[in-house]
């Protein structure tokens, strides 16, 4: 059965700069969890922290009931493949994935058995005699993998691997790596900014921002249920609307919206909606406010409308073509919000919008 790892109230500072700060998660044994949030936000240093690359100024880092803070790199029994490869060009593609092995001393004949193995498992025995130069970038980051994979880690350390590819590579390495992961079991961390990679290939989520923890769940639970305005304005996108409290609704404009109830009546308050959480009919008895379509965006099966509402707001929805036939730019439809996330405004925060792009499912 494979280890989880357990981040204990990490925090790493730079000088007077904090780059993380009071982290604490369980990564399964088995399965991926993806550190999630954007650049600076401490998801790498985590990463480095678990690896031994850098020392954590607070907190520990535990392999099962093993304590990993005061241990070496080479103690740590970890595999790490970077966003650059980090291949030796002088070496052939069998040569990168035996160089651990040959560093541990491993008896020659062990090393060519487990190098025909590994290369098998990524699909590159034919490749083996080639050099880094001679491979595509897909390639290579399978290279690096099965040189990370060669030692037996107990856990693999991913930062940012599919970073340096094209979207169609990316997209086939993920299916790819999530098939090989199936295969092997092994713990894996995985850093990425990239939602829809974490969406699609983790277990569990980890979202940082600013050097702290957000919210820890299943992808599900991240997308479904944000726990902060950050967690559902960052994961997927989201239809930012502003208002005020009446008996647990959030009252904006010509529309209210449920979930408010743990709010106070009169507070000032911002809800986040999906874009296909945005019901449009062309129906007056289909929705609760009236809107005009001011941009019709076709994306295959499904179009965006740009709405722009009675109060002077735009909101985007994604509809099926199908329910919206005929439907073209300045008509007038009705719409209705659904499952909206409600949280009290904060100050400074910015007024309405979409806050990322969509995630395509």
């Amino acid at each position: 059965m494979s280890t989880p790892i357990v981040v204990q109230q990490l925090t790493k500072r730079f000088g007077s700069f904090e780059a993380v700060g009071d982290v604490s998660f369980t990564a399964p044994g088995g399965a991926i969890t993806a550190l999630l949030g954007p650049s600076g936000s401490g998801k790498s240093t985590v990463l480095r922290m678990i690896a031994g690359l850098e020392n954590p100024t607070e907190g520990h880092i535990w392999l099962g009931d093993v304590e990993l803070t005061p241990k070496s790199v080479q103690e740590r029994r970890v595999g790490f493949v970077f966003q650059h490869y980090a291949l030796f060009r002088h070496m052939t593609v069998a040569d990168n994935v035996a160089f651990g092995l040959e560093v541990r001393k491993q008896p020659k004949a062990e090393r060519q058995a487990r190098v025909d193995e590994l290369l098998e498992l990524v699909q590159l025995s034919h490749f083996a005699k080639r050099y880094p130069d001679q491979l595509s970038g897909g390639q290579r980051q399978r290279v690096a993998l099965a040189r990370a994979l060669a030692p037996r880690p107990e856990v693999l350390l991913l930062d940012e691997p599919f970073g340096a590819l094209d979207a169609k590579v990316r997209q086939d390495l993920r299916r790819w790596l999530d098939e090989l992961h199936k295969e092997l079991g092994v713990t894996s961390l995985l850093v990425t900014h990239d939602q829809e990679e974490a969406l699609e290939l983790a277990n569990q989520i980890v979202v940082m921002h600013e050097g702290h923890m957000e919210q820890v769940g299943s992808p599900t639970e991240i997308y479904d249920e944000p726990s902060t305005p950050f967690v559902a304005g960052f994961v997927g996108s989201a239809n930012v609307l502003h208002g005020h409290v009446e008996a647990g609704q959030v009252h904006l404009g010509g529309l209210r919206v449920d979930g408010a109830e743990h709010l106070s009546e009169g507070e000032p308050a911002t809800a986040y909606v999906r874009p296909h959480d945005v019901h449009v009919s062309v129906d007056s008895n289909g929705g609760e406010a009236k809107a005009t379509v001011a941009r019709r965006t076709m994306l295959g099966w499904l179009s965006q409308l740009t709405l722009l509402l009675t109060n002077g707001e735009t909101i985007v929805a994604h509809v099926p073509n199908q329910e919206i036939e005929g439907v073209k730019e300045g008509d007038t439809v009705w719409v209705d919000l659904r499952n909206p996330k409600a949280f009290a405004r904060r100050e400074g925060e910015p007024v309405g919008g979409l806050t990322a792009e969509p995630v395509n499912w």
